[in-house]
């Protein structure tokens, strides 16, 4: 038989062995979660010279949760070009700078995780000319329209930017992008999917967006596309 005060030692040694168990339950089975993916904001980043913009960097953990990542972050830049330094990149603040036209390659780093994007520098521009400004095609998945962008006698077809619009709302049926076509022609192509436009025709506005336009009017083609 225990005596109370041994009842007391054995019912003190339980406790312990409790608290002493749920400690190491505690250590050893729930670990703090870890980035496995970083992804920067904006994904494209796109500044004029002497322009600047805060890039930010976000991250899914081991549990599947993403929040924006604040501290124990790095950012850096790759700079392969060879006229001079593209951009500059604050490697605290993740702030952007433009220094001449060319493109660089942005990594934000975290508990050895990274992730990259591609920064654009661009040359101001005042004006912009789209061609052809008006144009019709039939939209079976396979035809595209080619679009030239110039700002006077320079061609900036490469460094910008097309998105298809209709009512004001994006079209997703109608991507547009560099070379889409594949001609090899240097051209911003927008290439409808055959099911666009289910019969009849269908009108849309090709606005070209450039980082380093500085003018006032919004620079836009229309596409007139046609069921098959």
């Amino acid at each position: 038989m225990f005596s109370g005060k041994q009842k007391l030692r054995v019912v003190g040694a339980a406790i312990a062995l409790v608290i002493l168990a749920l400690a190491m339950s505690c250590t050893g089975f729930f670990v703090n979660p870890t980035w496995t993916t970083i992804t920067i904001q904006p994904p494209s980043p796109a500044v004029a010279v002497g322009f600047s913009q805060t890039l930010t960097a976000w991250g899914t953990d081991t549990d599947g949760n993403r929040s924006q990542i604040t501290h124990d972050l790095v950012w850096s830049l790759s700079d392969s070009s060879t006229g001079g330094t593209v951009a500059t990149l604050d490697p605290n603040s993740g702030v952007f700078t433009g220094v001449a036209a060319g493109t660089v390659t942005i990594t934000a780093s975290s508990e050895g995780i990274s992730g990259t994007a591609t920064g654009t520098v661009a040359e101001e521009v005042s004006t912009m000319t789209i061609t052809p400004a008006n144009a019709s095609i039939v939209g079976d998945g396979s035809q595209y329209e080619p679009y030239t962008i110039m700002s006077g006698s320079t061609n900036i077809t490469s460094l910008v930017t097309l998105s298809a619009y209709q009512n004001g709302q994006t079209v997703s049926g109608l991507p547009c992008g560099y070379e889409l076509g594949l001609a090899g022609d240097g051209t911003q192509d927008c290439l409808p999917d055959s099911t666009l436009v289910q019969s009849g025709s269908q009108t849309y506005s090709i606005v070209v967006t450039y980082a380093g336009y500085t003018g006032t009017s919004q620079v836009a083609a229309t596409l007139t596309v046609s069921a098959q």
